[in-house]
């Protein structure tokens, strides 16, 4: 609860090992249900287990997180090797260890040559990258990614997925990436969560999900795909028009209807086959969904 604002309602989900993807409109909650996980507000009600560790011990917790934020937390004033040194020292290693990993980790996401200018002077890409540096730089178990590529051109964006991607499928090591640009999602999780009005509506495995029943079809039709949808169902065939296509459940006969359909009305049927998704068209679905029903 933020006042009267409930951030994160009634929200109930079990986040397996591997790389998860978190979605959802603006607003959905996505970054509270974060902080949640990290300790850094409370929940009104409810709790929380991370790694074991019940997220009110906050420091034992965190210790085995790595979190990059969103918005800017950097120091201006320090070099990269500075801040990142300084953020394995608060995050538990002693001296010696923390300035070795953070000249380690600056390699990794590729600072070294700049690793002792000053981070005001760095670009946004470079300060993302130390972002990714300081969160990595205790060797956590668990990463938390929170929009991880804002600001960055198409190659830095393919540069940080890279390094993501990297992390990712290390053994041992497990990602929680949050993100409004659902292809990067797509592309480096395995399980995902969505969340809208902070509540999950609808949580699995990513291939499952965007994988539809093998008794429905989807149809991408060019003309009156409304029209097209109310014919079938004038014909006896359960028919429902989305933004991804018209998906018909499967019947004798159902296929030389959808053709008869379609030459009456004088559409063309492009595809016809098994719903297979993309994650925005199934996200796009699930939204529009829950505010019908909350209409």
């Amino acid at each position: 609860m933020f006042g009267e604002v409930r951030a994160v309602d009634d929200l109930s989900v079990a986040i397996p090992e591997g790389a998860i993807g978190l979605v959802g409109p603006n607003g959905a909650g996505k970054t509270t249900f974060l902080r949640l996980l990290l300790g850094l507000v409370r929940p009104t009600t409810g709790s929380a287990k991370v790694l074991g560790h019940d997220i009110a011990e906050g420091v034992p917790v965190r210790e085995r997180i790595g979190y990059m934020p969103e918005h800017d937390c950097l120091i201006p004033d320090m070099t990269g090797v500075g801040l990142v040194t300084y953020m394995g020292r608060v995050s538990g290693l002693d001296a010696n260890t923390a300035i070795s990993r953070a000249h380690d980790v600056l390699q990794f996401v590729g600072v070294e040559e700049e690793r002792y200018r000053k981070i005001a002077e760095y670009s946004t890409g470079m300060k993302q990258k130390i972002k990714l540096a300081q969160a990595m730089v205790h060797d956590p178990q668990l990463y938390i990614f929170d929009e991880p590529t804002t600001g960055l051109d198409p190659r830095g964006r393919t540069e940080m997925l890279d390094l993501v991607r990297v992390i990712a499928r290390s053994p041992g090591r497990n990602v929680v990436l949050s993100s409004h640009l659902l292809p990067d999602v797509e592309t480096i999780c395995k399980y995902i969560v969505i969340l809208d009005g902070g509540h999950q509506i609808a949580a699995g495995e990513l291939s499952e999900l965007l994988t539809g029943s093998a008794d429905r079809l989807r149809i991408d039709v060019r003309g009156d795909r409304e029209a097209f949808a109310r014919q079938l169902q004038e014909a006896g065939i359960e028919a429902d028009a989305t933004p991804s296509g018209v998906h018909v459940a499967r019947k004798p006969g159902v296929e030389a209807a959808i053709f008869q359909t379609a030459k009456a009305l004088g559409v063309e049927v492009r595809y016809m086959g098994r719903e297979i998704r993309s994650l925005e068209e199934f996200f796009l679905e699930l939204v529009q969904r829950n505010e019908a029903r909350g209409a």
